[in-house]
């Protein structure tokens, strides 16, 4: 059974569904139990395919799946307004919706996942942030493509959902430096336990802060750790950390309904 996290300013919207689901309520098996929705994987395809068919009628989507991306860490924002091809999905990082029916998701393992929703415009976003996509701007390019289909900055509201968490998310000195040349006030996202050890990057909380400073009011997070708990979510750091061959990844979905 599925039992996705869910963000309270968005579960209030009348018309629309989302959820941030976890890696439980599928049919993958293994190193993928159970809800694996990555086609990247090395897990069955025919797997994944069930497990997004299982979140699009648990949203109450049309077509039994789920619109997804090419993801690359990019800025770029896309519409869609049809189920795309899996050979030829959009290179996107955000993907925005008017389409009723129409679930729209991104993959993460670790990645921040937002989604958002103006439901006056009835239009929705899925957008994945790692770092990169959230230092370059993939919330602006989100929120400029539903502004694009009518939206409003004072109507959207958004959730960020599970992703690594500060205390799991190590990272080196250049990493650092590339937060703060552009923005010296972004060094309230890092800390360290001691002054001789890496710093430690706050993901959502700079997430939150893009929201923010985006003129999205309304943007909370559910701040819950993808890498510490293995139990609910997939993880890219904890894989590479345990030496396993290989990693599922969980969806985030939203749907005009």
């Amino acid at each position: 059974m599925l039992s996705p996290l869910v963000a309270e300013n968005l579960k209030a919207l009348s018309g629309i569904r989302h959820g941030f689901f976890t890696r439980q309520g599928g049919v993958s098996r293994g190193l993928y139990a159970s809800l694996n929705c990555g086609l990247g994987s090395n897990d069955d395809a025919e797997n994944v395919l069930e497990n997004r068919r299982r979140i699009a009628d648990h949203l109450g989507g049309t077509g039994g799946a789920v619109a997804t991306l090419y993801q690359e860490h990019s800025t770029t924002a896309r519409e869609v307004t049809s189920l795309p091809s899996l050979d030829a999905l959009p290179h996107a990082d955000a993907v925005v919706s008017a389409t009723p029916g129409l679930v729209v998701g991104v993959l993460t393992a670790d990645c921040a996942p937002i989604l958002l929703a103006d439901a006056n415009a009835r239009v929705v976003a899925a957008a994945h942030a790692g770092w990169r996509g959230a230092l370059n701007g993939i919330v602006e390019s989100a929120i400029a493509e539903m502004e694009r289909l009518g939206a409003r900055r004072d109507r959207i509201r958004a959730a960020v959902g599970p992703c690594i968490g500060q205390e799991a998310y190590e990272v080196g000195p250049e990493f650092e430096a590339e937060f703060l040349e552009p923005d010296p006030a972004n060094r309230d996202f890092f800390s360290r336990r001691s002054e001789t050890e890496r710093p430690h990057f706050d993901l959502s909380g700079f997430v939150l802060r893009r929201l923010h400073a985006a003129r999205i009011e309304h943007a909370t997070s559910l701040a819950t750790c993808t890498c510490e708990n293995e139990s609910l979510f997939f993880s890219y750091r904890r894989k590479t950390r345990l030496k396993e061959p290989d990693y599922g990844r969980q969806i985030s979905a939203i749907v005009v309904a």
